[in-house]
């Protein structure tokens, strides 16, 4: 039987699902405008999402200064990772119920 309770809520939410699912396809960061892009999603919508995910340890992001304008970077943490990552093995174990 299933434990659906196991189902992290934090990462469950389709805004943060999208955003760690992003973040999980690439070992570089990403930059916030490129997320914002990428997710068609609003300023406010989209840092509201980063600081939840960063206050559960999930994402880390990075202020650059360079060439222009700052930057900022996100990145999952290794507890973000894990966290996806168990999240993704209970949704195949739900998918494979009916196997």
């Amino acid at each position: 039987m299933i434990d659906f309770s196991k189902l992290d809520k934090t990462i469950h939410e389709k805004g943060r699902l999208s955003i760690m699912t992003l973040l999980a396809s690439r070992v570089e960061s990403w930059p916030f405008q490129d997320l914002k892009a990428e997710l068609d999603m609003s300023d406010g919508n989209l840092i509201t999402h980063l600081r939840t995910l960063g206050t559960s340890n999930y994402v880390e992001s990075l202020k650059i200064t360079g060439d222009g304008r700052p930057q900022t970077l996100y990145s999952l943490t290794a507890a973000g990772r894990k966290a996806f990552e168990d999240y993704l093995a209970i949704l195949e174990q739900i998918l494979n119920l009916g196997k």
